[in-house]
């Protein structure tokens, strides 16, 4: 997304300098894409030769897209080095990661941009102004559930997200994005966290009960592969075989493990708990197995009722496949007074991924002098960490089944700075009699 942004797009404002990855085969893949770009191909680097990339090109940014696990030694590198960072989300996976950039950025005073795509989508960024607005005034609770279907869901545990060690499991690396819009939604800071989860559905007893004599090493080579539903075939997408399966041999990476195995270390059931620092609660779930993908979101206030639906098109990540069944209905979102009839609202457009965020996202990285931006969209470390940190708790609360409170996993973790809410001290109209 960012190399085809900046050779493309945004080609008259930026410059893709250099590149840094473990896998020398999928460098020059991007070497290849910029000159197809007409771009410059960068200079490519192996990771011990991080610092030396950095002293070479003297880039203004360093865009960190690794593993999940491995963006906060990114980040520290960098900042160390004398240079700002954008980074995908999570942040971080652990709270000594969270904490090490934190003394980062402290001493190197350099800058940290967390990219939270969602937020910049149409309808998401409308949720955002109909709260601030005071349309269904305090918002009291929230409820919040998350679907994955089986052609997303199931690909977390194909990959390398399907070890915690990685990925930090679908708490951090997934719900990072949803914890983030409500952090950013209710301009509230998370304060304690309870969750459970477990993993029942990707094992290797409901391959058996799917008809299948047993778990295998990966989809490539699987003898079952005729009778399996969720058999990938690398070789037949162009994408996934220029980046994974022509590259095997450099890293023994495999995009295809199965999704039966049972070294799994993730969840793909999980229940959530969290109370904010103004005394609203959330009750979030995910789920990976899925029929359909998309959300529920509603928010319980003193004049009403907010509901947020949105049902997705989900396409198996680098591939432009689908998952029937179900067909998209699109966004849909609804005040509900206390008293009288429900309003539907006209949603918000925007096209291209993640709801239309990603494009509006790159604008706001990448063009020059950005237009001031009333809801406040681009997250720096602060509202990274109080994204993943409940993620975080969560996976400690697996481990535990106690509570977890945030400001206990990080020292000195101060506040986001997030949109206005209407103040909740203010009069609230008496509703209407029934009639």
């Amino acid at each position: 997304m960012y190399q085809n942004a900046i050779e493309q797009d945004y080609k008259q404002h930026a410059q893709l300098v250099g590149v840094c990855d473990k896998n020398e085969g999928r460098m020059q893949l991007a070497r290849r894409r910029s000159q197809e770009h007409g771009a410059t191909p960068p200079p490519a680097y192996a990771p011990a030769d991080f610092e030396k990339m950095l002293a070479d090109t003297r880039p203004d940014h360093v865009i960190v897209t690794t593993m999940c696990a491995t963006h906060s030694e990114y980040i520290v590198r960098a900042m160390n080095a004398g240079f700002d960072v954008i980074s995908e989300k999570p942040m971080t996976t652990h709270a000594d990661k969270c904490q090490q950039i934190f003394d980062a950025i402290d001493k190197t005073g350099r800058k940290l941009r967390v990219t939270f795509n969602y937020r910049y989508s149409p309808p998401r960024t409308q949720v955002k102004d109909v709260l601030m607005s005071g349309a269904i005034g305090d918002v009291l609770s929230v409820d919040f559930h998350w679907m994955l279907n089986t052609f997303h869901g199931a690909d977390y545990f194909r990959r390398w997200h399907r070890q915690k060690k990685n990925s930090g499991g679908l708490m951090v690396h997934k719900a990072t994005h949803h914890f983030d819009l409500v952090n950013w939604w209710l301009g509230a800071s998370p304060v304690q966290v309870f969750a459970t989860g477990k993993r029942e559905y990707y094992t290797p007893t409901m391959a058996k009960r799917y008809g299948l004599t047993d778990a295998h090493e990966r989809c490539h080579t699987c003898p079952e592969k005729d009778k399996c539903g969720f058999y990938l075939d690398l070789a037949a997408n162009k994408s996934l075989k220029e980046l994974y399966l022509d590259n095997e041999q450099y890293d023994g990476y495999f995009r295809d493990q199965c999704v039966w195995r049972g070294d799994h270390t993730i969840e793909d059931t999980m229940n959530v708990l969290v109370k904010y620092d103004n005394n609203i609660t959330l009750a979030y779930s995910l789920n990976a197995f899925n029929s359909w993908e998309g959300y529920t979101i509603a928010f319980n206030g003193t004049k009403g009722r907010l509901e947020h639906v949105t049902v997705e098109s989900i396409y198996l990540n680098g591939t432009g496949d689908t998952q029937g069944g179900f067909k998209p209905k699109g966004v849909t979102t609804t005040i509900i007074p206390i008293r009288g009839a429900a309003q539907p609202i006209e949603v918000w457009q925007g096209a291209g991924g993640h709801g239309g965020g990603d494009n509006v996202m790159l604008d706001d990285i990448f063009l020059p002098n950005p237009k001031p931006d009333k809801y406040l969209r681009a997250a720096d470390q602060r509202a990274g960490a109080m994204s993943c940190l409940i993620g975080i708790a969560a996976n400690k609360c697996f481990e535990t089944g106690e509570p977890v409170k945030i400001h206990e996993l990080v020292n000195a973790l101060k506040d986001p700075d997030y949109a206005p809410m209407p103040p909740r001290t203010g009069p609230v109209p008496m509703p209407r009699k029934s009639t």
